[in-house]
């Protein structure tokens, strides 16, 4: 049907009346994405929180929503089933995750932490060193939805610890440094940038925290990865590019202005500590977002290779069925070019 001069004119004075208003067009074409993070607003979400304050999913035509999260391990599911279509979490448990079940409707899209930040963190003063062998007859606090204690199988064998005198206690978040601090365990399982700087907030010294890095003491894995829903990429792929391009520069930026990075974070949750939510970001940055492999290939993409043997090595530590490949794992279409993706 032929529009009538009428219905021009009709048209032609809404775009007046949106233009005088200040929206532009792309803003009648903003898809809506909500995504869960793997914890709370801390430090090293700086670079998610900086490409919504500085306008760079707005300028891919996305309307982004950044939720918290409750454990790395736990924002699988919610992307899984389209509750958020974008989410942060550990690789290793989503390759658990889909070799029970490949019909699941998830993939990772970019990787974060192209090292992982697993640990176990103890204190010097309770019999825990750097040397994983430490932790033998020691009681270990770990909350089940955490991605390091996921690995415990993994790296209890690559680390060679005897583990039949170790006693691991279920505890929550909340309380897994406090306890710590008390003396009530030996040590927990956490993100080392994480637990580290939850510790001295606690009012333990540097000089009595030993950290266990995994990645340091024989497992080569990846860490956390931003996961979408396959549903949802399918229907936008384009969306899904603009929102991994956005979320590079984000992360860019958290890089070459970290204190910028955590004021973004702080203006969403004004109970932390600057000073601290600074240094933790800085470790982030350092231990696992800007390493040699990204600081040479880029922000975001893995070494197909790698991953294919991290699987093989979860076959083996975390029991494994199926027979997953690393290409139902990882889709690498969505990032934008290499030179999009260099970190300063």
């Amino acid at each position: 049907m032929m529009m009538t001069r009428r219905h021009l004119s009709k048209l032609g004075a809404a775009a007046a009346i949106a233009l005088s208003a200040g929206f532009s067009a792309p803003a009648f074409a903003e898809t809506a994405i909500k995504m869960t993070l793997d914890w709370k607003f801390e430090g090293p979400a700086a670079g998610f929180l900086l490409a919504v304050d500085k306008g760079y999913f707005k300028e891919e035509g996305l309307d982004v929503t950044v939720d918290t999260g409750n454990g790395s391990v736990e924002a699988i599911p919610r992307v899984a089933t389209g509750t958020y279509q974008v989410g942060f979490g550990d690789i290793n448990s989503l390759i658990k995750f889909l070799d029970e079940d490949p019909s699941q409707k998830i993939k990772a899209a970019m990787m974060v932490y192209e090292r992982p930040t697993f640990a176990v963190v103890g204190r010097k003063s309770l019999g825990v060193t750097e040397d994983p062998k430490s932790l033998e007859g020691k009681k270990l606090g770990a909350p089940p939805p955490d991605g390091a204690f996921a690995q415990w199988k993994a790296f209890k064998e690559a680390a060679k610890i005897d583990d039949s005198a170790i006693t691991i206690e279920s505890i929550g978040f909340p309380v897994r440094e406090p306890m710590l601090a008390k003396g009530d365990v030996d040590a927990v399982f956490g993100f080392a940038f994480s637990v580290i700087l939850n510790l001295k907030a606690q009012g333990i010294e540097d000089d009595d925290i030993a950290t266990i890095l995994m990645a340091e003491n024989g497992l080569n894995l990846y860490g956390n990865a931003v996961m979408v829903n396959t549903d949802f990429a399918a229907e936008n792929p384009e969306a899904v590019k603009g929102f991994m391009k956005a979320l590079a520069k984000g992360f860019a930026a958290a890089v070459a202005n970290p204190e910028e990075g955590v004021a973004a974070v702080l203006a969403r949750n004004e109970t932390l500590n600057s000073d601290i939510e600074l240094e933790r970001l800085n470790m982030a940055n350092a231990m696992n977002i800007k390493t040699p492999y990204v600081v040479e290939n880029g922000f975001g993409g893995v070494d197909m290779d790698r991953l294919t043997a991290s699987i093989a090595t979860l076959k083996v530590s975390m029991g494994l069925k199926g027979d997953i490949k690393a290409e139902q794992v990882f889709d690498a279409s969505f990032l934008p070019a290499k030179e999009e993706r260099m970190l300063p």
